[in-house]
């Protein structure tokens, strides 16, 4: 089984409009919502193999405050092919990930994490997908496994577990949506 945790990053700041858009930092409200999704990532001991980040300032900044959650030693590489992609790059990079790692965590941007989250995604909870479909909000996490290889990721080979928002987080105690279990 192998499982791809994709983590948009936090929200932005707007505050310098004559900052390149790679350059933009969090806003606060971008900082809050990260320390809260790495208490999410603590509490459900969310431990992945490889984090694959942007590197876009927001991306990176969101990835320096989940880090310490993630555990120790865990590989983390900042690539500049990440920032701005589309679903498909996004996809076709998934595919070069070796086959000895069981989880991967790919820290980036919309569209491309949105888009390639709902073609992924085959079933799961119906909820969560409805959701997915709408809005991949910042900070959110959404958790997919599948029983192929990264080399065999496409359209709807993926179970979508869950899909995890910040703002949701800070309402039902630090308890996530619930999420329908997977059929046996």
């Amino acid at each position: 089984m192998k499982t791809l945790f994709l983590l948009r990053h936090a929200k932005s700041s707007w505050d310098d409009p004559d900052l390149p858009d790679h350059d933009r930092p969090l806003a606060p409200r971008g900082e809050r919502a990260a320390q809260r999704i790495s208490a999410h990532i603590r509490r459900e001991r969310i431990r992945p193999d490889l984090v694959l980040c942007s590197s876009a300032v927001r991306a990176r900044r969101t990835l320096e405050i989940v880090a310490p959650a993630l555990g120790d030693a865990v590989p983390v590489r900042i690539e500049d092919e990440l920032y701005g992609v589309e679903a498909e790059d996004l996809l076709h990079r998934l595919r070069q990930v070796p086959h000895d790692v069981d989880a991967v965590m790919v820290l980036g941007h919309n569209p491309g994490l949105q888009e390639l989250a709902v073609a992924l995604a085959g079933e799961g909870d119906t909820g969560a997908l409805r959701q997915l479909n709408e809005k991949f909000p910042t900070g959110a996490l959404a958790t997919l496994t599948t029983a192929g290889h990264w080399g065999e990721l496409g359209t709807r080979t993926t179970w979508l577990e869950s899909l995890i928002v910040p703002r949701d987080l800070g309402r039902r105690g630090n308890r996530p949506v619930a999420t329908r279990p997977r059929p046996s």
